[in-house]
């Protein structure tokens, strides 16, 4: 089963943020890395991507209406 999430992904790279029982972000070069086998979320040569695509998956998020409190809504449903 896969753990709940959210992200963006673009031709070059793939952000996820997992969250519920779990608070892990994952970033994938797919141009470099096809199988998405190494988190480069970490990697300082990554940094100015990830700011990027946070930014991006923020005003995605906002545009559909999505929050940190729709997903709380939702953990909540899951767990009665």
């Amino acid at each position: 089963m896969v753990k709940a999430h959210y992200g963006i992904v673009t031709k070059a790279f793939k952000l996820a943020h997992f969250y519920y029982d779990v608070d892990e972000w994952e970033l994938y070069d797919r141009l470099k890395d096809p199988q998405e086998m190494n988190n480069v979320y970490a990697d300082p040569a990554y940094a100015e991507i990830v700011a990027d695509l946070h930014v991006k998956l923020d005003q995605i998020r906002l545009k559909y209406k999505d929050s940190p409190e729709l997903d709380q809504k939702y953990i909540d449903m899951y767990e009665k």
